[in-house]
């Protein structure tokens, strides 16, 4: 497939493939909504983690201002229902710079990778609820899944192991989203299949981005720590899980 180069570095890190059963429920029609709710909330998510990223360890005052002022379109359109699809596009274009605290040996790397995360994730965001306009499928709200939670829960809560641990964390979330666009894209419509194969490149990115500031800032060999939550992530894959999600576990199917 055209799109196999950029997913062996990823296979390779993912400690387990995801199961067949999840691809069979988020392959049903039926599911379609749930999968791109779900979808439209991790683009929202991923872009808050990399704001709140950037606030603390990196940003100056006023740039962490800036990185509000970024988002809050976007969650006063999810949370508060205010806005529209319309409003939403002309703030894709994130114009006002980021500037690093005076502090920050590493600020400045971690502001260059999460601004352009932050970037494309709400382009995501916003093609994301394009679609599901077009569809008809309303955004009425969605609970998150455990997988996100679960990760982090497991994270040091000192420093620079926090900041660490996290950057481990987003790379195995960027890197089974990419696993999973590449596997449901043949079972969906073309539109859907060109939209997911179109996100590859940027999650693969966003993966080996994260994965390289862990190791940067780490200044040491952190193979132990990333296997520890690569074996994690991968029972959160695998083991049974009741509520279906994008990043759900092994379906409970209920006949």
């Amino acid at each position: 497939m055209q799109y196999d180069d950029l997913l062996v570095p990823v296979r390779e890190f993912l400690q387990c493939a995801t199961p067949i059963e999840w691809l069979n429920e988020a392959a049903k029609p039926e599911n379609l909504p749930v999968i791109l709710k779900d979808h439209l909330i991790c683009e929202l998510k991923a872009a808050q983690t990399a704001m709140l990223l950037l606030r603390k360890y990196a940003a100056d005052t006023a740039s962490r201002e800036t990185l509000l002022q970024w988002l809050k379109p976007y969650e006063d359109f999810i949370y508060r229902k205010e806005g529209s699809l319309a409003e939403l596009a002309a703030q894709i274009k994130l114009k006002k710079s980021v500037i690093s605290k005076s502090n920050a040996p590493y600020g400045q790397d971690l502001i260059d990778k999460m601004v352009l995360l932050i970037r494309e994730e709400l382009h995501h965001f916003y093609q994301v609820y394009e679609i599901m306009e077009a569809r008809g499928i309303p955004f009425d709200g969605i609970e998150a899944s455990r997988y996100a939670k679960h990760l982090l829960s497991h994270v040091i809560t000192h420093e620079p192991e926090t900041l660490i641990d996290k950057l481990i964390c987003g790379a195995y979330i960027e890197a089974r989203s990419c696993e999973r666009f590449a596997m449901l894209a043949p079972y969906v419509d073309d539109e859907l299949k060109n939209f997911y194969i179109s996100l590859l490149r940027s999650e693969a990115r966003h993966f080996s981005d994260y994965l390289a500031l862990a190791e940067q800032i780490a200044g040491k060999d952190i193979r132990e720590r990333v296997a520890y939550f690569g074996k994690i992530e991968a029972g959160l894959i695998q083991t049974p899980d009741d509520d279906f999600k994008f990043h759900s576990g092994c379906p409970v199917v209920v006949y």
